[in-house]
């Protein structure tokens, strides 16, 4: 793939997934065995959502005996980490809840073919109780053991607005423009329909781990929304028993 290029690694999750930089290309790589999900499903994703908002366009996909690869067009801007956002946290944050607006009031719910409902993640969740692990839980959940975890998720709160969701609405996966506007989304591999606070509720929390305490409030009055703690708590639990 590289043709004589040198590949740029930036960006390897804790089961080995990588993601390369080729020239005008990213390149995901998912190792046989890691654990990850198929990117087969991402592939399927961001084909369905490319004529509603700015994803990356799919193209290369395959797989071999040593894993799978998925090969997609740069974006314009940079992810919202890079060091001159960290530093300018307020213009990050903004970008964040207005491209998460932007990008559930974009893609037509009637139309996804994909779910991420809360139901279907709480019975996921018990399918793999014996994997999950509370020691890997955020510090706010770890003192709750597994069985008290599912039950705490057993019953959503209503859903407040039904989006198709982006899936890991953390903050490494918007890009930013060079004037702080965002310019698209990334890592698309859970999209789908769910209640907007599952996005809101990790989008919110990733600014605590990417920029300190203090941002929640400006990412919801961004997005235009009032914060609302009870789906937020629920929605944090249930991404800490599995996205």
């Amino acid at each position: 793939m590289a043709r004589g290029r040198a590949p740029e690694v930036v960006w390897v999750n804790e089961l080995g997934g990588t993601t390369f930089r080729i020239g005008p290309h990213y390149v995901k790589w998912s190792p046989a065995g890691a654990g990850l999900p198929p990117l087969a499903g991402e592939v399927a994703r961001l084909s369905w959502a490319a004529p509603f908002t700015p994803v990356p366009e799919v193209v290369e996909h395959g797989r071999d005996a040593a894993g799978e690869w998925m090969v997609t067009a740069a974006l314009p801007g940079g992810n919202a980490v890079e060091p001159r956002w960290k530093a300018d946290p307020r213009t990050a944050v903004t970008a964040l809840g207005r491209g998460l607006r932007a990008l559930h009031d974009a893609l037509p719910v009637d139309r996804c073919p994909f779910t991420w409902s809360a139901a279907d993640r709480v019975a996921s969740a018990h399918r793999r109780s014996a994997e999950l692990d509370p020691a890997r839980w955020h510090a706010s959940h770890r003192d709750i053991d597994v069985a008290a975890a599912l039950a705490a998720v057993a019953e959503p709160p209503p859903v407040d607005r039904a989006v198709v969701c982006h899936g890991d609405a953390c903050a490494p996966n918007t890009l930013l423009t060079d004037d702080g506007a965002w310019s698209g989304h990334v890592d698309l591999g859970a999209l789908g329909v769910a209640d907007r606070w599952a996005d809101l509720a990790v989008a919110t929390w990733s600014t605590q781990w990417n920029y300190g305490d203090g941002w929640e409030r400006t990412l919801l009055d961004a997005y235009g929304v009032e914060p609302d703690p009870r789906r937020t708590a629920y929605y944090r639990l249930l991404w800490d028993l599995g996205p």
